[in-house]
């Protein structure tokens, strides 16, 4: 039993650290940046991404993120195919309640 939980255990860790350096750095820079640039910023950004992570395999948190800055970077009609396929959809709303739930925790 106590073998499982520590298999449970590593598969858990390593799922949540395959975000790639650079997308990691990306997304605490930006988050800092809409925080105010403080040291407190950083823990709690890093926290955050930590929590998302845990809850998103990188490559469902990379589609995520590609739909939303081609939803924001007013592409009009072209946005369509990052905004209406129900995967993709599905995608946007497991970010959502991912940085909701990392706000809850990280931020408070």
């Amino acid at each position: 039993m106590l073998a499982l939980a520590a298999v449970l255990s590593a598969s858990a860790a390593a799922a949540a650290n395959d975000f790639p350096t650079a997308a990691r750095a990306d997304y605490v820079l930006g988050c800092m940046a809409a925080n105010g640039n403080t040291r407190l910023a950083l823990e709690r950004c890093a926290c955050s991404l930590d929590a998302i992570a845990e809850q998103l395999p990188y490559a469902r948190y990379e589609i995520a993120e590609t739909a939303l800055r081609m939803q924001a970077g007013n592409l009009g009609e072209r946005a369509a195919e990052f905004r209406d396929p129900p995967h993709i959809r599905a995608a946007v709303e497991e970010l959502r309640r991912a940085q909701a739930e990392a706000t809850l925790r990280c931020f408070q």
